[in-house]
């Protein structure tokens, strides 16, 4: 093995068979950047697998960790170590003509050798069953993990031809109950990473308990091992034979070579591209070269919008556009859409799709803007009005005793409230980052206590909300210590939430998401609803807003009271253009939040015993920033529409 000697290993195997052109990319770092490296949210979830990965080698102790990075002397140790008759291996490394894999727990007794690949992905034996169906094919959710572990099977059995290889899942258990307080704490994570870009993990010795209560499963996957190696797979191109496209993949990898996959509307979730338009004077976008070498396009090509575009368009409509080479906006008919108009008021998902389509045709860059429509909403709305946000977290190892692998963590709420005559007030928060405690409950009642005041409208934004408060219904309604309060919070839920055909509760939140779908569309947006895009549209749209915000008056004497703010001002106008409010929050502290994957870190380390208490103190302060933020994003949609509806 060469130094530079380019091998298929687990990581680039799984990326070929998403799409063998990414095999290129990813080759070439310096060339193509990776934008899903820098994701806040990614990097949480990665976070999750450390953990995992940890707590399974504490599941199989006495193992030797073969931690070095260089191939060939990992290849060494791990040949070393298997001279043992019984012997249990970290990351051991195998390597077979142009493949090299690294498996996460290897356990040789005598010729039988056991491959466990660990996942961070939840398992559910009641609601999963088997990871196939009756015919034997892997189901589409297991089919990757499925993939990944058939690869390493097949290279080890090549590498080791004479012994007996058993190949095993170990994912996580979701019905399995974590046995105390302190094992998550005894896994953490060094963010000084290594030289491959991974974060070192250290590990506490378990209490018996915990070794005997597992919240890891072993699922034998063998015969779906097998077949994966028996069956065809209908790919857009290269071999069907799962082990002749290894091969193809791994021989074009070596040699560099790009492979040519047709595009397609999963295309859309290409990490292969710069975050930002500047970067691109350096590095390349690899989603672009794709669609500039199949489509022809040139620069101006890609600063229109396509159909990857559209709001909630269906995968099928999708490829059906994509097969007919209508990508662009402009090529779509009203035909290819068929709006049709809703039953309820509001216009459909339908008419906001053609909506979408029409407006860039027309090159109408106006907001649409059902003024009568949501007037009649608003009508209906009693003050003072409050609105909600959540901050919350589902951890694989559980942070606290009794609970169950990924269960909801509700650990901090802000509440701002809008009165009749638009006097806009920050009126409550929580927060309990307390290490050890499970917040749920105290959450709750302090909810409660907050929206009990009076009975005005409560606003939410999407569906998290309204998912959080039914998940703890069921927390509340399983719990065997539950609190003493538990009926009269069981009813606080019932009163403000909807749980399908259950109940929908008199005091229900209204989702100010569903008012952007049903009565609101900017160009701005570029067809997405999230906050994040529809608050700079709103600003950019509303004087009202740009000439009160671009004011030092939130939490300002006589201005806008806030908990944690002084003297703010939330936008900059340059050029004739405002800025993003959560920009704002970025300068304010070295540990500013200013996105929900920075809030998952944020609680994850003030749950270390190793955090600082000043450490902890700046923690507390930037989510009680952030989750404001949130609030007052909400507050200041209803304020600029309130304004052009004419109630303000």
């Amino acid at each position: 093995m060469t130094e530079n000697q380019r091998y298929l290993t687990k990581s680039r195997f799984t990326l070929g068979m998403d799409c063998p052109t990414k095999l290129f990319y990813a080759g070439n770092p310096d060339i193509y950047p990776d934008a899903s490296i820098e994701d806040t949210f990614l990097k949480s979830l990665a976070e999750n697998g450390y953990h995992v990965g940890a707590l399974a080698q504490q599941y199989h102790p006495g193992g030797h960790a073969v931690s070095t990075l260089n191939p060939e002397e990992a290849l060494a140790q791990t040949e070393r170590l298997l001279e043992q008759d019984e012997v249990t291996i970290y990351e051991a490394a195998f390597r077979f003509d142009d493949l090299f894999i690294r498996v996460d727990i290897l356990v040789k007794k005598g010729n039988q050798i056991d491959l466990i690949e660990v996942k961070a992905k939840s398992y559910d034996k009641e609601k999963d069953g088997s990871l196939a169906t009756s015919n034997g094919k892997p189901r589409a959710k297991w089919l990757p993990y499925l993939l990944d572990i058939a690869f390493q099977k097949y290279v080890v059995t090549k590498a080791l031809p004479d012994s007996h290889i058993r190949a095993w899942l170990m994912p996580v258990d979701k019905q399995a109950v974590c046995p105390t307080h302190t094992l998550h704490q005894k896994i953490s994570i060094d963010e000084n990473r290594d030289p491959s870009g991974s974060p070192g993990v250290q590990s506490e010795p378990l209490t018996s308990d915990e070794l005997e209560q597992r919240l890891l499963c072993k699922i034998p996957v063998d015969m779906h091992c097998e077949w994966i190696q028996q069956h065809s797979f209908v790919e857009a191109i290269g071999p069907p034979d799962f082990v002749e496209r290894i091969n193809w993949l791994a021989a074009h990898y070596r040699r560099n070579e790009k492979l040519v996959t047709p595009i397609k509307p999963q295309c859309a979730k290409c990490e292969f591209r710069p975050k930002t338009a500047d970067s691109l004077s350096e590095l390349k976008s690899g989603f672009e070269e794709c669609w500039r070498e199949q489509l022809s396009w040139g620069d101006e090509d890609f600063k229109e919008p396509n159909v990857l575009d559209i709001w909630n368009l269906s995968a099928g409509k999708k490829k059906e556009l994509f097969d007919e080479k209508l990508i662009k906006l402009d090529h779509i008919q009203k035909q290819h859409i068929q709006p049709k108009p809703n039953e309820v008021p509001g216009i459909s998902a339908s008419e906001r799709q053609w909506l979408q389509v029409e407006k860039h045709q027309n090159r109408d860059s106006e907001p649409y803007f059902d003024g009568p429509g949501l007037l009649r909403e608003m009508k209906s709305w009693k003050y003072p009005l409050h609105f909600i946000d959540f901050e919350t977290t589902m951890p694989a190892i559980p942070f606290h005793r009794g609970r169950r692998p990924y269960e909801q963590i509700a650990f901090q709420f802000s509440h701002h409230t809008v009165s009749r005559d638009h006097h806009v007030c920050h009126a409550g928060e929580f927060i309990d980052l307390s290490p050890g405690s499970f917040p749920n409950y105290a959450f709750l009642r302090e909810l409660k206590r907050q929206l009990s005041q009076d009975d005005g409208t409560i606003f939410r934004y999407s569906q998290h909300e309204n998912t959080v408060l039914l998940q703890i219904y069921e927390q509340l309604l399983s719990d065997s210590d539950a609190p003493s309060d538990r009926d009269e919070l069981l009813e606080f839920i019932r009163t403000i939430s909807t749980a399908g055909d259950k109940w929908s509760g008199k005091r229900t939140m209204v989702d100010l998401c569903e008012m952007v779908v049903s009565y609101y569309y900017s160009p701005r947006t570029k067809g997405s609803n999230s906050i994040k895009k529809v608050l700079p549209a709103i600003i950019e749209e509303s004087t009202f807003l740009r000439e009160t915000y671009s004011q030092p008056v939130y939490g300002a004497q006589n201005g806008i009271p806030s908990f944690n703010f002084s003297d703010h001002q939330w936008i900059h106008i340059a050029d004739g253009n405002a800025s993003d409010p959560y920009s704002t929050l970025v300068g304010l502290s070295e540990y500013a939040v200013a996105d929900g994957g920075n809030a998952l870190a944020a609680y994850a380390k003030a749950q270390r015993i190793d955090t600082s208490s000043q450490q902890h103190a700046e923690t507390v302060k930037a989510l009680l920033r952030y989750c404001e933020l949130d609030t007052l994003a909400m507050v200041m949609i209803y304020q600029a529409w309130a304004d052009r509806a004419g109630l303000s």
